[in-house]
């Protein structure tokens, strides 16, 4: 059976990310911490079960507390700096790669919009069957 394979990378593409097969999830979250992360008025990832993600070139980890105080564990390039993937714990059994990261062609759509009570006010997404979640 052939799986779908779709590759993402670093902007200067030292540190790649394979993920092979059908994401658990796409969601964009408007939360405070996915707005820095990303430079952007929201964050869009599709999470990838573990053992479907294969990782190319070095990667530099950081860590930081959501909301909750639950950490999460971000990789990025050492060269460039681009956030790569990043893993949610206490589950490390996934990995969600953002999805402006993918090569053109993924044809991901949020299935999940989060915190959506601090989307900023110009900011739509839209699709009927997205779950939403303030």
């Amino acid at each position: 059976m052939n799986s779908i394979i779709r590759n993402a990378s670093c902007r200067c593409g030292q540190l790649r990310i394979t993920c092979t097969g059908e994401p658990i999830r796409v969601s964009v979250c408007h939360c405070r911490n996915c707005k820095a992360r990303s430079g952007s008025a929201f964050s869009a990832q599709a999470r990838f079960p573990a053992d479907q993600v294969r990782i190319e070139g070095e990667a530099k980890l950081y860590q930081h507390a959501g909301g909750s105080g639950t950490l999460a564990d971000f990789y990025f390039c050492k060269d460039c700096g681009s956030t790569l993937w990043f893993l949610n714990r206490p589950e490390l059994d996934s990995y969600a790669v953002p999805i402006g990261n993918f090569e053109p062609g993924h044809d991901f759509e949020p299935q999940f919009s989060v915190y959506e009570d601090r989307q900023l006010p110009w900011v739509c997404i839209l699709g009927e069957a997205i779950e939403r979640y303030d």
